[in-house]
This record gives structure tokens, C-alpha cells and sequence, in this order.
């Protein structure tokens, strides 16, 4: 019976530990991004979101220090993130993508920065994915 008893009790206490121990795991790294999703969305000149869903996965690819996201405050990101969320169709998509774009080039004008280059195209991402038509 005592074996039993403690057999029963090193497994609670294993299944708790692995419990506890998996969400420290999954936590990002430094500099992996602040959000879940499944998309890159560099395209936006460093700008990118996570992506469609924003659960899990692999998400933002980019710090949040660099040119683009420093010129943003935290409710203009998640605003562009919804409006990229929303688009329909790539047309839209590089409507807002343009926008957004032609915004943060005026800001780091201001403050003498200049954007790099994107990387990859956030609507072209979307399409090759099917998220937009």
C-alpha cells in the first residue's frame, strides 16, 4: 500500500513540474518579438506583425528597438496590425501597407532617421499564403 502511496505521489508531483516547467520554456527570447502569430510581416519596412491568427508559432521577427517599431507607440501597432488583418485583397493590402509606410518616413524624417529597405513585401507574403486574393 505505502508503495503504491508514493508511487502515486512522484507522479503528481513529475506531472505539476512539467506543468510549471513548460510555459517558462515557451517563453521568446530577447529580441524575438513581442507577439504569437504565424506570419512575417516585413514587408512593412520592419513593420510586420504577426500574422492572422496572432496565437502561436512563430510570430514578429524583429525587435521592437529598431527604426520602425520606435516610431510607433504600442496602440498605433496594434491599429495597423488589425487594419492588416482586415484587408481583403492585395490591392487594399498595399493601400494600407503604402500609408503606413509613407507615414513613418515623414517620422523618422523628423527625427533624422532614415527606414531601411524591406526585407520581403508583408501583401505578397499574404497572397503567396492565401490570406488575401
Amino acid at each position: 500500500m505505502k508503495t503504491s502511496t508514493t508511487v502515486k505521489s512522484l507522479a503528481l508531483i513529475a506531472l505539476l513540474g512539467a506543468a510549471f516547467a513548460t510555459p517558462l520554456l515557451a517563453q521568446p527570447g530577447p529580441g524575438m518579438g513581442m507577439m504569437g502569430g504565424g506570419m512575417g510581416m516585413g514587408g512593412m519596412g520592419g513593420m510586420g506583425m504577426g500574422g492572422m491568427g496572432m496565437g502561436g508559432g512563430p510570430g514578429m521577427r524583429f525587435a521592437q528597438n529598431n527604426g520602425v517599431w520606435s516610431l510607433m507607440t504600442p496602440e498605433e501597432r496594434i491599429a495597423n496590425q488589425n487594419k492588416m488583418r482586415a484587408v481583403k485583397t492585395y490591392d487594399e493590402c498595399k493601400l494600407v501597407q503604402t500609408e503606413q509606410r509613407t507615414l513613418m518616413e515623414s517620422r523618422a524624417k523628423e527625427k533624422g532617421l532614415n527606414l531601411p529597405t524591406p526585407r520581403q513585401d508583408g501583401c505578397d507574403n499574404m497572397k503567396a499564403r492565401g490570406f488575401i486574393k
